[in-house]
């Protein structure tokens, strides 16, 4: 499976005026997980605008601000049963640049109701509980992420 290539993507980790991170479930999966927004980068697009159009297309919200981007990018490996099926196989996982950015609206903003939902539920969450809300296999990713921006917040 290490010689499939990364799918490059963005992830968003959405505060409110609280400090508390958007979660939301996954309709395509019977687990109980929760995860930040994120999403693939369409060709020629950059990160930051593929952030704001992947937040909007899964959540609906326009109302929010760049805080920080991660240094790096970060990378999270499919577990192999998944990896033949998601995205056709042609992936081994994702590689995302992560973005940290301030929710400026109102709740009545956020809309998982979308033209092509990905989402069940949503709530706000206290961003540490984050590792333990995930899929196992992006725990490391999520653990990684809160290490970068928890000083921030």
């Amino acid at each position: 499976m290490t010689e499939k290539p990364y799918r490059l993507g963005v992830g968003i980790m959405l505060l409110n005026q609280k400090n508390k991170v958007f979660v939301a479930k996954r309709i395509d999966t019977i687990a109980e997980a929760w995860q930040m927004p994120q999403g693939g980068i369409d060709e020629g697009e950059e990160p930051e605008t593929a952030a704001f159009r992947e937040l909007q297309e899964e959540t609906g919200v326009t109302s929010a601000s760049i805080i920080a981007g991660s240094k790096d990018w970060l990378a999270y490996d499919l577990p192999e049963e998944l990896s033949a099926i998601i995205w056709s196989g042609k992936y081994r996982g994702q590689k995302q640049k992560w973005f940290l950015m301030r929710f400026e609206g109102e709740d009545s903003e956020i809309n998982i109701a979308t033209e092509i939902p990905e989402f069940l539920e949503w709530k706000w969450v206290d961003a540490k509980l984050l590792p333990d809300i995930i899929v196992p296999f992006k725990r490391q990713l999520y653990s990684d992420i809160l290490a970068e921006f928890l000083g921030y917040f």
